[in-house]
């Protein structure tokens, strides 16, 4: 007992020296598909958000009032629609309700988007047929509006939004998958064609460097889009970068191939300086050689991913509950679990008098439902009768 809680100083103790070395994180990999989602509706528009010393439009006001859209909200959330001189309030609602949009369906789409009427009915028709090279049908096609209008509504760069529609069907990815990327992702849709041309060829000629399959490479680069569209936001050169630092720390060309993989595209949001800091990181809490380290990266590469402050903050929340660094290094992918869910977790299997100090994290790890089945197993094994209920009684005469 009381060696286990020396061990547990000792760590924590090395904890905060090593924190100490460190303060500037790197990129956290949990908030990079957010972070790079929020920079995928730019504000691309000439009208102006200065909302002093202007009267709303009552023309604008009364249109949307008989459209039963809820006018107070709009002057809430986005006042200065309101503020334009010029607004196509009618000739909007026309074309959706042409689209078979009833009118609850267009005063919530223009309640959420109360933009999209000061586009002019030519721009979204024009939106509305390049919608239309993906969508199966216009009920389809409006459902998608109600659910992501602002996407729907961002009208510029019309050219290069229809040449990569067709890039991307030609390079073999499902039109269901090009609509997710539409509403998702619509900024990938904003480079040049040309420009998402050379990051998928920068791809397809570092899969095949690496020793990749060219029968594989098609299903490579699809699987690697449809997990992580924003990869197409990154340049050729930081591609390279990543690779080459991987390279440089002595990963093999399969075990970079299989990182890729593993990290579904994540790893080109990331920096070879925060890389390089997450990994010395864990290094100097495992007190483990280079090779040591390599091997505990491609078992987790949440330890190459994740920024030192939210690694930090992992280990720190296990050491507090009487785990050891030796216990995580034997099973460091409980570091892909947040510290909130951990604790939940260890507080379930306390609750079994599960001691997680003295046994293994394998039954921490997982997804939600692997948890629960592990959970269900240990529950069942305490809950099992030490005798056998159906066995015969001797009683004696």
């Amino acid at each position: 007992m009381l060696r286990g809680v020396a061990h547990c100083a000792k760590d924590t103790f090395t904890l905060l020296l090593i924190r100490s070395q460190y303060c500037n994180p790197g990129l956290n990999f949990s908030s990079i598909w957010t972070e790079v989602a929020s920079r995928s509706f730019p504000i691309h528009c000439s009208y102006t958000t200065d909302t002093k010393s202007r009267e709303e439009n009552k023309k604008t006001i009364e249109s949307l009032y008989s459209l039963s859209v809820d006018i107070k909200k709009i002057r809430r959330l986005k006042e200065w629609v309101l503020l334009q001189d010029v607004a196509y309030v009618k000739e909007i609602a026309g074309i959706l309700q042409e689209m078979g949009a009833d009118e609850t369906t267009v005063a919530n789409i223009l309640e959420r988007c109360p933009e999209a009427v000061l586009h002019t009915p030519a721009e979204i028709n024009s939106q509305r047929d390049l919608w239309q090279l993906v969508c199966q049908n216009e009920k389809q096609l409006i459902k998608l509006i109600e659910q992501f209008p602002e996407s729907f509504f961002t009208t510029e760069n019309h050219e290069n939004q229809k040449a990569n529609i067709l890039f991307f069907q030609e390079l073999g990815l499902k039109n269901n998958i090009i609509t997710r990327f539409l509403t998702s992702a619509p900024s990938i849709f904003y480079n040049p064609v040309e420009k998402n041309k050379n990051v998928i060829e920068t791809l397809q000629r570092n899969y095949l460097s690496l020793g990749g399959s060219d029968a594989n490479m098609k299903i490579w680069i699809l699987k690697l889009l449809s997990q992580n569209p924003f990869i197409l936001l990154n340049t050729s050169t930081s591609i390279q970068e990543n690779l080459e630092f991987l390279q440089k720390n002595d990963f093999t060309d399969h075990e970079v191939l299989q990182l890729l993989s593993k990290l579904k595209g994540f790893i080109f949001q990331l920096t070879p300086t925060t890389m390089q800091k997450s990994m010395l990181f864990s290094k100097n809490i495992f007190k483990c050689s280079d090779q040591e380290l390599k091997w505990l990266v491609l078992k987790c590469p949440a330890l190459l991913y994740y920024s030192v402050a939210v690694l930090e903050e992992r280990f720190e929340g296990l050491l507090k509950e009487g785990i050891s660094v030796a216990q995580i290094r034997e099973t460091p992918m409980v570091l892909e679990l947040t510290t909130q869910i951990l604790q939940y977790r260890i507080k379930k299997l306390s609750a079994l008098g599960y001691d997680i100090k003295s046994g293994t994290l394998e039954s921490l790890n997982g997804t939600k439902k692997d948890f629960e089945v592990n959970y269900g197993k240990i529950q069942s094994k305490k809950e099992r009768p030490i005798f056998n209920p159906v066995a015969p009684i001797n009683i004696e005469d």
